[in-house]
């Protein structure tokens, strides 16, 4: 007789158990949120998407997942910047030039050889008293959003149809660059034109001789073709390619003080490990475009450029204010 009452019984216990399972899940509801960038797949940007989503999903216990949305889907970036504020997207990885178009300030982050070499710029993405700075400054000078890691695609090169080997040769070229006061500065003092148009405007602009001359890392050269209108690669290295990731003020006032923390700790991966990933992502995206044939160009006369832009570096950083000359001092102190 009890043998025969116990797979009752155990049809119970796993009822039972699937009804717990069941309130359980519904108590811990699964919440997507967007995270939004205007690079491809394979990407520093993707990577740090990556870093960010598998992190959050772990100490959420697969509760808050992240939907990503590369390529510009759901916008250019100083439009994505806006949709952010608007908590319209949660989350987005956006260049710190663009973010100079909501916080001018961070336009600090452009200027020309701030930082020294590579190790310099994973260094100074990971100090975290060049994070709190720039999160003071995002937070005193704009709202809406929050800056809740630094990110990088490499360094800026010059590519075009021609060979750049010193200042001399850009002289009258028309470069596209993005939209910053320091951007504006710099390649007029090295007797260049500037012309602003969102980067998806860029292969068609160096394809129709709108522009001469645009500038970008290695990888981004890469992904999106511009080797095919601009097949001269000039290794001029004159900016970092510095990201800022932000978060909507509307998701972060709507989370617990332990969700928050899962964010922040998710987004500290991104500082921690984003940068030295993007800069190996360069040196592979060099050898594939050796191997295409590309041009490549790398015995730029550095000191041509610098000669010019060094004695710009305290000037701009004052000129945009007490945050920018705080955050280029610094970096400066970082060895």
């Amino acid at each position: 007789m009890i043998a025969r009452s116990m797979p009752r019984f155990l049809h119970a216990l796993a009822a039972m158990a699937a009804l717990l399972f069941v309130t359980g899940a519904s108590a811990q509801e699964v919440k997507h949120y967007r995270f939004a960038y205007d690079q491809p797949r394979n990407t520093g940007y993707s990577i740090a998407g990556d870093l960010f989503a598998d992190k959050l999903k772990e100490l959420s216990k697969g509760t808050m997942i992240i939907d990503q949305y590369p390529g510009a889907q759901l916008g250019q970036e100083p439009q994505v910047l806006q949709l952010v504020k608007a908590g319209d997207i949660e989350f987005a990885i956006i260049s710190s030039a663009n973010t100079a178009t909501i916080s001018p300030q961070a336009g600090v982050m452009s200027l020309h050889f701030l930082f020294r070499d590579e190790n310099h710029v994973i260094k100074g993405l990971a100090d975290p008293r060049v994070f709190e700075a720039l999160k003071t400054m995002i937070d005193e000078t704009t709202q809406g959003l929050h800056v809740i890691a630094t990110g990088s695609q490499g360094v800026r090169h010059m590519y075009s149809k021609k060979e750049i080997h010193n200042v001399a040769d850009i002289k009258g070229l028309k470069i596209r660059v993005q939209a910053t006061a320091t951007e504006d500065t710099m390649f007029p003092a090295y007797g260049a034109q500037t012309v602003h148009m969102p980067f998806g405007s860029v292969y068609t602009s160096l394809q129709t001789g709108v522009v001469d001359v645009a500038e970008n890392s290695i990888n981004v050269y890469l992904v999106n073709k511009h080797y095919e209108v601009a097949p001269v690669l000039n290794i001029t290295e004159h900016e970092a390619n510095n990201a800022l990731v932000f978060v909507s003020d509307k998701l972060w006032q709507s989370l617990s003080a332990e969700q928050k923390g899962w964010v922040q700790t998710a987004a500290n991966e991104i500082s921690a490990k984003e940068p030295a990933k993007a800069f190996d992502l360069e040196r592979a995206a060099a050898e594939k475009l050796k191997k295409m044939g590309v041009k490549i160009v790398d015995n730029v006369d550095k000191k041509s450029f610098t000669t010019i832009a060094d004695p710009y570096l305290d000037k701009l950083a004052k000129e945009l204010g007490p945050h920018a000359e705080k955050i280029k001092n610094l970096i400066r102190s970082i060895n």
